[in-house]
């Protein structure tokens, strides 16, 4: 399943809606904890496309495995996600360090012309505490194959907060 989305600051709320939907044919229901934190995720992924890069981009949610939703986010950028500093009066600047502490599991990798950042949650496991999205709890962007997702990357946030752009 996938949406389309254009380079516009209105579309986070339309993948909102499209990403209830579609979890609610999937049996999930929209007042489910696991709704509740894909919408989070979905709205954070798709507003770093969104703003960072001015490209269209496109939103998939798949079921890879009977207990696991997986979310992608494919933009026409070819920068991978950096690290910055997010100043505790800053209001942008924590959706990766919200996307590692609430997905099971994430990553990026090229795609095409562009790239393609992942999340995936377990769907029958505890939601982690809100805590953990700035704690560095488990090794942060861990990927499916145990490495982290791009090249170079150490993993752990340390209280930074990353951008993609």
């Amino acid at each position: 399943m996938q949406l389309e989305i254009r380079p516009d600051p209105a579309e986070v709320g339309r993948a909102r809606r499209w990403a209830r939907s579609r979890l609610a044919g999937c049996g999930i229901a929209a007042d489910d904890s696991l709704a509740e934190t894909l919408v989070l995720l979905v709205s954070e992924l798709v507003t770093n496309a969104v703003v960072h890069t001015g490209c269209p981009a496109v939103l998939r949610l798949s079921l890879p495995q009977p207990a696991t939703v997986r979310l992608e986010v494919a933009d026409g950028s070819t920068r991978a996600p950096v690290p910055r500093w997010a100043d505790g009066e800053e209001t942008g600047g924590r959706g990766l360090a919200l996307v590692d502490g609430l997905a099971d599991r994430w990553g990026w990798s090229p795609e095409g012309i562009g790239k393609h950042i992942w999340c995936e949650l377990d769907r029958y496991a505890e939601p982690p505490a809100a805590a953990m999205a700035y704690s560095g709890g488990r090794a942060a962007g861990e990927g499916l194959d145990g490495l982290d997702g791009h090249e170079g990357y150490e993993g752990g946030y340390g209280g930074l907060a990353y951008e993609a752009v």
